[in-house]
């Protein structure tokens, strides 16, 4: 990194001292100034000075600052502090720190938030438990693998939730069991949403069981995943129960159904989507119409051409959209 700022050239050592001496200024918003100016500056020389100010200072906001910005660098210096201030004894700066965590981007960085998530395991910190985990998650590092296996036994929801990230993301087969069972029996409606959700890396149907029972969990929001799942996979032997999910009380669920069924090009479901097209939301409607074009299948013609009426401008884009696509299947011989 280099230094930035323009009267560097000029002032070098002056702007040095005086922006050394407000870290230590007695009053709290003129050394938060400081953290910030700093850290503008992105110059890895400064980095001591506001790892510092996250590890000792003894007012919250400058605490808090100095972990928002201090997501912009994964030096293991600014890694080992990030993870020191997932136990701050300000909420703020846990999640400031939480947040910066999940920012990094070097796998090697990551590698350092591995004896801290041993050490949160042990301790049973669930805020810094589930957030390293969360952090370890897109770095898709092998070496989560095992932790996060352990943390899907975790009493705490949040950690499991974050475990259940980290191996979705490694996309670990081993773990579909484990999974499956959690997708199905764990007491917390975001574990379990997480558990659905993970499943999308499945190569086969052995999850099909599980999705479909999910079509039926009692969160709606749950419900709503298995159905995007099942799109996702394009399991054709989920047409009936995402027909039937077509008829649930949110129309979240619904409108996911409908995309799937889409996803499936199954003509079959040519009736039972068809009529969503009279649906009072008006983001099923344009799902239903979108689906109706990749089944291809010209008897959707007559309740297309009456979409082009819709009230909404959308719904009346899908509709055009779907009969050009039967147009060409038809045109095509397919």
């Amino acid at each position: 990194m280099t230094r930035t700022h323009p009267l560097f050239d000029v002032f070098d050592a002056s702007i040095d001292d005086a922006l050394a001496a407000r870290f230590t200024d007695s009053d709290a918003a003129v050394r938060r100034l400081a953290v910030i100016e700093a850290a503008d500056l992105e110059d890895e020389a400064w980095l001591p000075a506001l790892t510092d100010a996250l590890r000792h200072d003894t007012d919250a906001d400058v605490r808090r600052t100095a972990a928002q910005r201090l997501g912009a660098w994964d030096t293991n210096e600014a890694v080992d502090a990030l993870c020191a201030a997932l136990r701050d004894a300000d909420a703020g700066t846990r999640e400031a720190a939480a947040d910066s965590l999940t920012a990094l981007k070097d796998p090697v960085a990551g590698e350092r938030l591995l004896p801290f998530l041993a050490d949160a395991d042990a301790d049973a910190d669930a805020f810094a438990h589930a957030a390293l985990l969360r952090a370890l998650r897109e770095l898709r590092l092998p070496q989560a693998t095992q932790p996060a296996l352990a943390a899907l036994s975790d009493a705490s929801p949040e950690v499991r939730r974050e475990a259940i990230g980290v191996l979705g993301w490694l996309r670990h087969a081993d773990a579909l069991p484990r999974l499956m069972r959690l997708a199905r029996t764990d007491v917390s409606t975001q574990v379990r949403h997480a558990a659905v959700g993970a499943l999308g890396f499945a190569t086969d149907d052995s999850v099909l069981e599980t999705l479909t029972h999910a079509l039926s969990d009692e969160a709606w929001r749950v419900r709503e995943e298995a159905a995007a799942t099942l799109g996702k996979l394009r399991l054709v032997a989920a047409r009936d129960a995402l027909e039937r999910a077509l008829a649930d009380d949110y129309w979240q669920v619904t409108l996911q159904a409908a995309r799937a069924l889409g996803r499936l090009r199954d003509a079959a479901s040519t009736h039972a989507v068809s009529a969503l097209l009279t649906y009072p939301v008006s983001n099923v409607r344009r799902e239903a119409a979108l689906a109706l074009g990749e089944f291809g299948n010209v008897d959707a013609l007559a309740v297309l051409e009456a979409s082009l009426a819709d009230g909404d401008p959308e719904v009346r884009k899908a509709a055009r959209i779907a009969i050009a696509q039967i147009g060409e299947r038809m045109g095509s011989g397919a």
